[in-house]
């Protein structure tokens, strides 16, 4: 999902940050010791570099990162990349901007290096650029000449490792949900958030934590042919998400494969949905029913080298259904999920994927014989410089099964006649792929599953003579 439709955004979802302004770091223990600089050597050697949101506006201070033959640490460069092709490889590197004095936007650490000549074998890894729009993270293997427009080189693609080398890094990132770019798949669909300094935007901006984004839906879905007008299938609520990136490497030696490494998203979620009324008959799979597409691109700041992160969200409605069954169901949902790859050499990458989740029904009634299930979930895909690294899918579901007619509600009161039995649950699952080499481990040889974790609980049930 890289082209949209429509871009929702009026003052200012996500990550696994994706043009991350406002967000904070995480505390970290710098091995160099307490009271090193970040980006100072650690013990052994190694270079602990700070991982945050990158600063954002027209002069970015560390729009290029790079690293020279031979040499095992990165470092801010004052060049930037003007263009690329991406099917030549080539790109035309020239100075950047210098950014306004005394701006934001100036470095908080060290200056970047003198704008010397690029050379055969120097790493760069560059934000955003034109021609690039997911960055670029590239070795120079050939210097054409200069240009009017710069200097012109031909590249190859090339890992993490070779950029960052020895160095260490780990931290998460919030999401600015600001940054969004929101494609409605249906009508009835609408974009919430929050952020700092009090900007809010969409109908239940107000209402939002800070850092929060927020999708409403209200639709109707396929009704089952020989349903009563009364019985109109339809669903409404919304889902609402925290999400943050995490990322973590662990260096050996520039060129080789890292001892450790991870990517994942995680953060917390809830929603609220209502399914109604008697949905059409399922054939086959259960139908999926997209209604928003959401992107976002962040630039997070790993010491000087900026990594693009592109994260991607499909939320969806899902239904199974026999056809027979009428429900009138509300649902409120709330919990955590964390899922991402974990590299360790010697072992090579592992799936990680956790979940804590609360349900409790609001409202609930069958009616008929015959079975349904319902789900508001969320595909949702992280990865570097373009390239899918996790996928993961996670869905809070309900599940209702009638031989008559029921109803309950939380307040204790039921009318029940045969029986009757509500489930809530969720599922989560995903694959690694093979792009995950980015950061210069064995490539895979195949998707690895992140496993799949499945959970059920009753939420009300019954049965009583006829």
């Amino acid at each position: 999902m890289r082209t949209f439709a429509q871009r929702l955004l009026l003052p200012g979802l996500t990550t696994l940050a994706l043009a991350a302004a406002g967000c904070s770091s995480p505390a970290h223990t710098d091995s160099a010791g307490p009271g090193a600089a970040p980006g100072a050597p650690a013990a052994g050697g190694s270079q602990h570099l700070e991982v945050a949101a990158a600063p954002q506006g027209p002069a970015d201070p560390s729009p290029l990162a790079r690293t020279s033959t031979g040499e095992g640490r990165p470092e801010k460069s004052s060049l930037r990349v003007a263009s690329y092709d991406k099917n030549s490889q080539r790109a035309v590197i020239a100075p950047a901007p210098k950014p306004p004095k005394g701006g934001q936007n100036a470095p908080s650490n060290d200056s970047p290096a003198p704008a010397k000549p690029v050379a055969v074998g120097d790493v760069i890894a560059s934000a955003p650029a034109p021609g690039a729009p997911d960055g670029l993270l590239a070795k120079v293997t050939e210097v054409v000449g200069k240009t009017d427009r710069g200097t012109e080189v031909k590249t190859a693609p090339t890992t993490l490792s070779a950029a960052l080398g020895e160095a260490k890094a780990d931290g998460k990132v919030k999401v600015d949900p600001s940054a969004m770019v929101v494609e409605p798949l249906m009508k009835g669909v609408t974009f919430s958030w929050a952020k700092g300094e009090g900007a809010r935007f969409g109908p239940e901006g107000a209402k939002l934590p800070l850092g929060n984004l927020r999708l409403d839906v209200n639709a109707a879905i396929d009704t089952a042919k020989d349903a009563p007008a009364s019985a109109g299938a339809s669903v409404s609520g919304f889902v609402q998400l925290a999400p943050q990136v995490e990322f973590s490497y662990t260096g050996t030696k520039i060129g080789s494969a890292p001892s450790a490494a991870f990517l994942g998203m995680s953060g917390d979620w809830s929603s609220q949905w209502a399914l109604k009324g008697r949905a059409a008959a399922s054939t086959g799979s259960p139908k999926r029913i997209p209604f928003a597409k959401l992107h976002s691109a962040p630039v997070i700041q790993v010491g000087p080298v900026p990594v693009v992160v592109n994260l991607d969200l499909t939320t969806y409605i899902q239904v199974e259904a026999d056809g027979q069954v009428t429900l009138d169901v509300q649902q409120d949902v709330k919990g955590d999920f964390r899922v991402g790859g974990s590299y360790a050499a010697g072992k090579g990458w592992q799936p990680v994927s956790t979940s804590a989740v609360n349900s409790s029904p609001v409202k609930a009634t069958v009616a008929a014989a015959g079975r349904v299930k319902g789900a508001l979930g969320a595909e949702a895909s992280v990865g570097l410089y373009g390239a899918v690294g996790v996928g993961a899918d996670f869905a809070p579901y309900l599940r209702g099964e009638a031989d008559a007619k029921a109803s309950a509600s939380t307040d204790g009161k039921t009318s029940v006649s045969g029986a009757w039995a509500l489930y809530g649950g969720f599922d989560l699952n995903g694959q690694l792929h093979l792009q995950l080499s980015l950061f210069g481990t064995p490539v895979l040889e195949r998707r690895i599953p992140l496993g799949s974790l499945h959970r059920e609980w009753p939420l009300v049930s019954g049965s009583a003579g006829r």
